[in-house]
This record gives C-alpha cells, structure tokens and sequence, in this order.
C-alpha cells in the first residue's frame, strides 16, 4: 500500500502520474456536518502507479495533484464524479478536464440509468467488491491498513473498467454520445454556490413577485449562514420555514414565533434580526426586479395519447439499441417532440434523432405503429 504523506512523495507520485494517459481518480470525504465537503482521501491509480494521498496530513500541499487535475494532457476518470468535482473545482479553482465519467458511459453501454460502481464493477470485471469497510469514518486517524485497501480498490478497478467501456463505446462509435452530458458535468453553473441563485434549487409554491424575492432573499440569508458557519443548510433553518417565510413575510421578531417551521426562539437570534433587514432591504428597492413566471405553452389536449405512445417507443428503441433511456430523451423531450416536429431538443438532434427521433416523428404521423406480440411491443410500418 502505498500511502502519501509527505510533499516529496506527493511530487514524485504526480510527476509518475502526469506521464500517464488516464489516471483514475476517487475521493472520500465527509460532509454530514458540513456545508463544504471535507476532504479526507484521494485515490489515484494509472498503468504503472495507484496510491492513496492523506490530506489531513499536516503540512502536506496538493498544489502538485491539483495541478495534474487541471492538466488537459491527462484524462480523469471517475465514477458518478460529481460530487469529486465539486471538490476539486473548490480547492483548484477550476473543473479536471477532460474527464470520463464510468456511470455516464455505462449509460451508452447498457448499464441502466445510474448504476451503483459495485455492480457496474461486477457486470464488467466480473469482480465482487469488499464492502466491510464501507461506512468508515475517513476523517478519524489513524486509518487501518483494510481501509486504505478498501479506498484503494475503488480506482484500482476503475483503472481496469476504463479501457474495456472505452473500447465498447469505439468499436460501436458511440464515444461521441457521451460529449454532451461531459461537457455538462464541467459546467462551473452546476456548483456554483452564489448566495444570490440558491432559491433556484427550492421548488416555487407559488409565482407572484413578493413571494418569489422573499424566498429568494431567505434563501440567499440561509445559503450565507451555512456558508459562514460551515454547516449543513438544514441546520440553519429547513426549506419549509424558507416557504413561510416567503408565503407570511415576517416584520418582528414575533412573527417567526407563529411559524411552525421556525426554530423555537429564533426571532431573537441575531440571525432571524440579519434576514428581517435582509428583507426590509429587498422590499423597500425602488428598483428591485419584479420575477416574472414564464409558463410553457400549455399542450394541446391531443398531445396526451401521441406522448404516451413515443414514451413506449422511447423505451423500445432503448432497448433495441442497449442504451438507457434518460440518455436519448427527457419526459421535456417527449413533450415537445408531441407538440413540434421542430423542436429544439437534444432528442431531435445528432444520434439522438437517428436511434429515437426521426422514428418518433414517423410513428407520430402514423407512418410507424406500435403493436404487441406474444405480450411484447413490436414496431412496425403502416
């Protein structure tokens, strides 16, 4: 086992890895407690080098690993890398590129939607993997040597998965399929955590302007203290209490007292005091913007049937051609694709309009024809 704690074998590692083709890469991290990940372990593993970094180390500098995560010369292969990613877009200041995600392809290979690295490891290597050390928790020190295996195999066998998805997806010229939801992966929009956009991850309950710019102005006061105190966004306060707030648009300290989301006690805090500013503030902008909701044009009500119909092709054609469904086309898609032959959507374009949509437009002109078969769907030409 080869495990790194100091900056000269730190240096020598990465200059090992940087000559390689494709490093693969995990992490192990803690945030249960936390607004920001903890970084507790990187797992690298190459051709010919695999090691475990210990980040809690004192004094030790990744500055060489990150700077190998930012290296376009080298590709990144994770597993479901998102949460990696946010990682190391948050220590490095920027996204590992390029990169190559074994869920994603395991998407184009026939794998299913999302599947667990264990059974994806399975599938392909035929290999069971050891789950003892599962739930360790990687921050306490010292680590034993079982768990640093149990950390290493998770690249070790990605190392191994890479080259055969790789050349699956080459030898069926689908390695292009992929570019899109990679490229949506690196988009820095998805992590970014300005206070400002965190009420666009809450659903909107209602639409008219007050209530949109308080949920707004609460949600931005909770991502701020979450921020500052490095604690979950639960722990400030839950996304009800964001809701009544925004629905009742407190003044006083009393008015949190009679919401039952509210913390007991809260209106008295210096916290509850920053957001009834926060909020006299947003409200008393001349010059506030007022949220306009955009509504979708409604389908016409004979769209229902064709939609219900290009879902069972959806999954037919899926099928047939052994990818997941979620990656020709959205339920949006679908929709659209009922109501436009036009449509902009990805399912209308490049392969995903020659596996699923040009057949779509067929069979919603009558020009194709679902039918059952000894229980089976069978398409057909009219």
């Amino acid at each position: 086992m080869r495990l790194i704690t100091t900056n000269a074998e730190l240096e020598a590692l990465c200059g090992e890895l940087a000559g390689q083709e494709f490093v693969a890469v995990d992490t192990e991290f803690m945030r249960e407690t936390t607004y920001w990940p903890k970084l507790c372990l990187i797992q690298a593993a190459a051709a010919e080098a695999e090691a475990v970094i210990d980040p809690l180390r004192e004094g030790l500098d990744l500055a060489p690993f990150l700077a190998l995560m930012l290296d376009k010369r080298v590709l990144k292969v994770f597993h479901a890398a998102r949460q990696d990613l946010e990682i190391f877009l948050k220590l490095a200041g920027g996204l590992p590129a390029p990169l190559f995600d074994s869920q994603i392809a395991a998407m184009a290979c026939g794998y299913g939607d999302s599947i667990a690295y264990d059974a994806l490891v399975q599938q392909v290597l035929k290999r069971r993997l050891d789950k003892s050390s599962r739930f360790t928790d990687w921050s306490r020190r010292p680590l034993s040597e079982a768990q640093l295996t149990y950390a290493l195999a998770d690249v070790t066998h990605l190392r191994d998965l890479y080259p055969r998805m790789r050349h699956k997806l080459e030898s069926e010229d689908r390695l292009s399929w992929l570019d899109q939801e990679h490229a949506n992966l690196v988009d820095p929009e998805i992590y970014d955590t300005t206070p400002e956009k965190a009420w666009r991850r809450l659903k909107l309950r209602k639409t008219t302007p007050d209530y949109v710019l308080s949920l707004q102005v609460a949600a931005a006061w909770r991502e701020r203290q979450a921020q500052v105190r490095d604690v979950p966004r639960g722990r400030v306060v839950k996304d009800e209490a964001l809701y009544e707030i925004a629905e009742h648009r407190p003044k006083s300290a009393a008015d949190f007292e009679r919401m039952r989301a509210a913390p007991r006690g809260f209106g008295n805090s210096r916290a509850a005091q920053e957001l009834l500013s926060a909020l006299e503030r947003a409200f008393a902008d001349p010059n506030r913007a007022n949220y306009q909701h955009e509504r979708s044009p409604p389908l016409p009500p004979s769209t229902g049937p064709t939609v219900e119909l290009l879902k069972v092709l959806l999954r037919f054609e899926a099928e047939r051609a052994q990818v997941a469904p979620r990656l020709i086309a959205s339920a949006a898609d679908i929709e659209a694709i009922a109501g436009d032959d036009n449509a902009d959507v990805a399912a209308l374009k490049g392969w995903r309009r020659a596996v699923f949509g040009e057949r779509a437009l067929a069979l919603k002109h009558g020009k194709l024809a679902l039918k059952l078969k000894d229980g089976k769907v069978v398409v057909g030409e009219t």
